[in-house]
């Protein structure tokens, strides 16, 4: 009788201890401003790691199969859920190779920027076989942040992770370190490769949202190179339909829209309360 007690009263601590720190963890959600926070719990990885009979492996796998199930509709993606999911499989395993798929085509490339290459750097990190994650996260680092120097160094481990585009990943570092990333249809090249790639027609749309917004950028740089070489440095946005350049601004499909940044069209990133000071 003393064990039979023992055994039911350790079961309901355990479920009571789970409801207790799920409840917690839904509390703290990452609130994003330009979307409608989601309330959805995503259990921290060692809560799942316990629920995973110890086996952290197994626990990012299921959890990455929920979140890209779950996550993605053709109504859109839920970016807050996604971000505080995918950080989870990261921790769990960062070498899960769709997890970091999936958080550089729908994080990175739709708005949250610094939260898609924190997974990319876990991946870069545990994936030493794989020149993709560095690839990646050499183009978003300059992409995104113009951080050129930075991305010519990582480009050049992605090069030596790769036996069959050494050579062409080494070039993109001297450019890098010489010039910058001027060619936005190399980064568009990549993105339409990673829609193309996928079969899940959901995460094919989303990715596809991603390629428009790119092409708009592509669009009203160039425009912006034309205004200038006639009329000066451009201030607003308006001033390229103003002056015939474009008959309207390019609709970004994630409703961010595009901005001047120093000087140059970007696309505006995703407000994340209390994250936007991270590197």
């Amino acid at each position: 009788m003393s064990r039979r007690f023992w055994a039911l009263f350790s079961c309901l601590f355990f479920v009571a201890t789970f409801i207790l720190l799920g409840a917690w963890r839904a509390e703290q959600p990452i609130h994003l401003r330009a979307q409608i926070a989601s309330d959805r719990v995503v259990p921290n990885a060692p809560i799942l790691v316990v629920l995973y009979a110890g086996d952290r492996y197994l626990a990012a796998s299921l959890e990455a199969i929920r979140l890209s199930s779950t996550g993605i509709s053709y109504s859109g993606v839920d970016t807050d859920y996604l971000i505080r999911s995918q950080r989870v499989v990261a921790e769990l395993n960062a070498c899960h190779e769709d997890n970091y798929y999936l958080a550089n085509g729908l994080l990175t490339w739709g708005g949250a920027v610094q939260e898609g290459n924190h997974v990319l750097k876990a991946a870069m990190a545990c994936r030493f076989w794989d020149y993709v994650p560095a690839f990646f996260y050499g183009v978003n680092l300059a992409f995104f942040q113009r951080q050129y120097s930075e991305a010519s160094v990582v480009m050049v481990l992605a090069a030596e992770r790769s036996q069959e585009n050494s050579a062409t990943l080494r070039r993109l570092a001297i450019s890098l370190r010489a010039e910058g990333f001027a060619d936005e249809t190399l980064a568009l090249s990549y993105l339409t490769q990673q829609r193309d790639s996928t079969k899940e027609p959901s995460l094919r749309e989303m990715l596809d949202k991603r390629v428009v917004r790119l092409q708009g950028l592509i669009d009203l740089r160039a425009a912006q190179r034309r205004y200038e070489l006639a009329s000066g440095p451009l201030s607003d946005l308006q001033q390229l339909v103003s002056s015939g350049l474009l008959t309207e601004l390019p609709q970004d499909p994630l409703n961010l829209g595009y901005e001047l940044r120093d000087g140059l069209v970007e696309m505006k990133k995703l407000k994340i309360a209390g994250m936007e000071s991270q590197p």
